[in-house]
């Protein structure tokens, strides 16, 4: 391989993406819109749920349990229900996920310290949103009901009997458990991912398409030459959009860096490779800008979102999939992302997965070259 031929190709493929507005426009702000769109609209924290009550009680006991849920962040009191009816109107027109029914002796019952029975009416029509508020409400309610009876024992013998079990909980890495923090880092992977395959998908089709394939093959470049040059303008556009990325997720989501950020360059570049690579090999098999560009999109898009624990557990999914994702590229480097960003290993820690990016890149930019040929079919 000789340097000067592929200075030499990487330049013409430079001055192609200066010249067609296009290639910048998908190369560096297309990434960053779905940064924005991605990070201020994917969110897993489930707050606020909009909450309507019938008090039938109408008590202290009762409004003091009300003013639990309506002083939480995970619950937002929209209004007061008459009837059931009314709660399912409110269910219906999703002004409510969560509705609150206080039966009439609830103030009475409680007073003369036996067991009350709370309604909680929960939409299931959003399974997820719905197990985590009720998870919520169940606490609020059980929290309420520990400190009703420390009161009724202290009233009776004038001490409060100490828990035996007490939980201290610690959370290490993402302390105030924010989604984003998480989010956002998933996110630099899978539109790298994305991108950076659909943009070399385009490169050697376009050449076929426009004819200028022909005039390529007439000069003394190599195989390996001529994918190596075309790589390093998109290599440039890649680091850029890291970079971008790297500085929305700090100053604009407020995600932290905890780890090494010359590691986290390093890996990216790998990973950068190995999707440029696949990218190009695409557009070899493909031979046409329109088919490469479907097919790019549909082998890194899906499965770098869905099967690469960016979004979906991986644990959570069928035993078939789970296997799957083991071939996914992006499924490692969201693990290297989110380990740099919110833990700060290096690696000691995370070898396997920079180890398997590396050998994906040279695997398929060695089929690439292999697949290429120099000759008209």
């Amino acid at each position: 391989m000789k340097i000067q031929r592929v200075k030499a190709v990487a330049r013409k493929e430079f001055l192609h993406v200066i010249r067609d507005p296009r290639s910048l426009i998908m190369g560096l702000a297309i990434p960053m819109l779905l940064l924005f769109m991605f990070g201020y609209a994917l969110t897993l924290d489930v707050d606020n749920v909009p909450l309507v009550v019938w008090d039938q009680s109408d008590t202290p006991a009762s409004r003091e349990l009300i003013s639990r849920f309506s002083g939480s962040r995970y619950f937002s009191l929209q209004s007061h229900a008459r009837d059931y009816r009314e709660i399912e109107h409110a269910i219906n027109r999703r002004d409510a996920i969560v509705a609150l029914v206080i039966p009439v002796d609830f103030g009475r019952t409680l007073a003369a310290g036996r067991r009350v029975t709370v309604q909680a009416i929960v939409d299931g029509s959003d399974s997820n949103t719905a197990t985590i508020a009720l998870g919520y409400a169940e606490n609020i309610v059980r929290t309420y009901g520990r400190d009703v009876v420390l009161e009724q024992v202290r009233r009776q013998t004038g001490t409060i009997p100490r828990p035996p079990l007490d939980i201290r909980p610690r959370v290490w890495f993402n302390t105030e458990m924010v989604s984003r923090n998480a989010i956002v880092p998933g996110l630099i992977a899978v539109i790298m991912m994305v991108i950076a395959a659909f943009l070399t998908s385009l490169t050697i089709a376009r050449e076929w398409e426009t004819g200028t394939m022909e005039q390529l093959i007439s000069t003394p470049l190599t195989g390996s030459e001529l994918i190596t040059g075309k790589l390093v303008p998109y290599f440039g556009i890649g680091i850029i959009d890291l970079v971008l990325a790297m500085l929305v997720g700090r100053f604009v989501f407020d995600v932290p860096l905890v780890g090494n950020l010359w590691l986290l360059l390093a890996m990216a570049l790998v990973f950068l490779f190995g999707a440029l690579s696949l990218g190009m090999l695409i557009s070899i098999i493909g031979k046409n800008q329109f088919v490469s560009s479907q097919f790019a999109m549909m082998a890194t898009l899906l499965p770098a979102f869905l099967l690469s624990g960016f979004v979906f557990p991986i644990a959570n999914m069928p035993k078939f999939l789970q296997i799957m994702t083991h071939v996914i590229p992006a499924r490692y480097f969201v693990t290297i992302l989110r380990g740099i960003y919110l833990k700060g290993v290096g690696l000691n820690v995370l070898w396997k997965e920079a180890a398997f990016l590396a050998v994906f890149g040279g695997m398929v930019q060695f089929v690439a070259v292999r697949k290429f040929k120099k000759k008209i079919e």
